[in-house]
């Protein structure tokens, strides 16, 4: 690598950084310029030992950045057991690309030290032929593991939740309790809860680490444990999860099949994450984009998820187009109101997004009961109204100044007030409408809000202005 300005290179300040200080400037490195965060680590073996060890979630951040090619040979140098530590740490949209660069022992190595959770949600990311390769050199045991989880949808309990789980008999003591979580302690992490099952291992309580510490140590297990704890199906959506882990304050929750034997458990942390990921594919859903695409999608899948939104997008299009055209005698003796025109929609839309945001807002936590829809829908109109009459006095106050016409000024003012109600009330209506329908309220919801502000806002606009001018 040449020398810097002064003639120094800079790969020397890099070297005598601490671990944690080296991963951060790494980490910059990276994503500022890959190639040569890639030609450093590649020259500097033994710095990126120490940096996994200092941080292996640095480390992912940094593989993350940096090409495929050049991660798979650097987490190859690794032994698996700290690979897998990176692996987990990555999005596994990027970890699954990176294990395609490798061979698929290798790769079903590391994948074997992970949570059976962890693997099936990389797996699930991987293209078909690299998936039934990895499958295939999994050992037998943990392969089943694996094939369970991603039996289940990846937006259910059965697919959030982790086998990892740590259980007690029923009719022990809780000084045989402790000293049974003493041993428990160097298998699993999460301990907070801890689940009580029978001999067909069916949940039968739960009892909190804490009640074990100040419970006597003769007293049964049964007389501290909390019977009947809530659980959920494998099945069960994971809003759903999401609100009852709210609403009762849990750190984790059981999964159970219909005899009620525990399957696994989801922990807050895996919640917190569902939720994120539920929001973001709210977002791109509602702009017609893939609800679980990512920056690391294959672009034959991403094409395919948005050409048809966008083609439907362009046909709304032309249907405004051919609304405005009716109106072709106005606009040449009024040439001045294809100028106001897209003043209109963007206050209509803008109307009609803030409702949209606030009503989807609303179902994803359940918030809004069949009985109230009206009143929702009637609210949401209200303030659209009330605040396209104040946006329409000032706007129509701004373009009789501009035009020196109050009638024009008249008729950009009740246009706005009019698009801006219309746009609240769709804004509104369109999420609800996809929901009866049993749709997701967010699926483009956006793209059908702008066909309704567009004609308003272009083809109701110059029908007020023929009407008035």
């Amino acid at each position: 690598m040449p020398a810097g300005p002064s003639g120094h290179n800079p790969h020397v300040k890099l070297r005598l950084l601490r671990p944690r200080d080296l991963a951060i400037a790494l980490r910059e490195l990276a994503r500022r310029d890959p190639k040569e965060a890639e030609d450093y680590l590649d020259t500097h073996q033994e710095q990126w030992g120490a940096l996994v060890d200092a941080d292996p979630h640095d480390a992912a951040d940094i593989l993350e950045a940096i090409d495929e090619e050049a991660a798979a040979d650097l987490i190859s140098s690794l032994e698996a057991g700290l690979a897998a530590e990176i692996i987990e740490e990555m999005q596994d949209e990027a970890a699954a690309d990176v294990l395609e660069e490798l061979a698929p022992d290798a790769a079903a190595a590391m994948l074997a030290e992970m949570p059976a959770d962890e693997a099936a949600d990389v797996v699930a990311a991987l293209e078909p032929e690299a998936r039934e390769a990895l499958l295939e050199a999994l050992p037998g045991e943990y392969l089943a593991r694996v094939e369970r989880l991603l039996a289940y949808a990846p937006d259910s309990a059965g697919g959030l939740m982790s086998t990892n789980v740590a259980t007690l008999p029923s009719g022990i003591t809780t000084g045989e309790a402790i000293e049974a979580l003493r041993r428990l302690h160097e298998t699993y992490e999460d301990l907070s809860y801890v689940y009580v099952v029978d001999d067909a291992q069916r949940l039968v309580g739960v009892v909190s680490f804490r009640e074990l510490v100040f419970a006597r140590p003769g007293q049964g297990l049964d007389q501290v444990m909390v019977e009947h704890p809530v659980a959920v199906r494998p099945d069960t959506d994971r809003e759903e999860v999401a609100d009852i882990i709210q609403r009762y304050g849990y750190f984790s929750l059981p999964v159970v099949d219909e005899r009620r034997a525990l399957l696994g458990m989801i922990g807050v942390d895996d919640v917190i994450e569902a939720v994120q990921q539920e929001a973001t594919e709210d977002i791109a859903a509602m702009v017609g984009a893939g609800p679980d695409e990512t920056l690391y999608t294959p672009v034959r899948r991403s094409m395919r998820e948005r050409l048809p939104w966008i083609l439907v997008n362009m046909t709304l299009a032309f249907l405004v187009a051919a609304a405005v055209s009716m109106f072709e005698p106005v606009i040449e003796r009024l040439a001045v109101l294809a100028a106001y025109m897209p003043v209109v929609a963007t206050l209509g839309g803008n109307s009609g997004n803030q409702s949209q945001a606030v009503v989807i807002r609303a179902m994803a936590v359940q918030s809004v009961p069949p009985h109230l829809v009206r009143r929702v829908i009637a609210r949401q109109a209200t303030v659209g109204l009330a605040n396209g009459l104040a946006v329409g006095v000032v706007s129509g106050g701004i373009a009789a100044a501009a035009t020196g016409s109050i009638r024009i000024g008249a008729v950009i003012g009740a246009a706005a007030a009019t698009n801006m109600a219309v746009g609240s009330l769709a804004g509104t209506g369109i999420p609800i409408l996809l929901d009866r329908l049993g749709q997701d309220p967010a699926l483009a919801s956006n793209i059908f809000l702008t066909l309704v502000t567009d004609m308003m806002g272009f083809a109701g606009f110059l029908g007020i202005a023929t009407l008035l001018l």
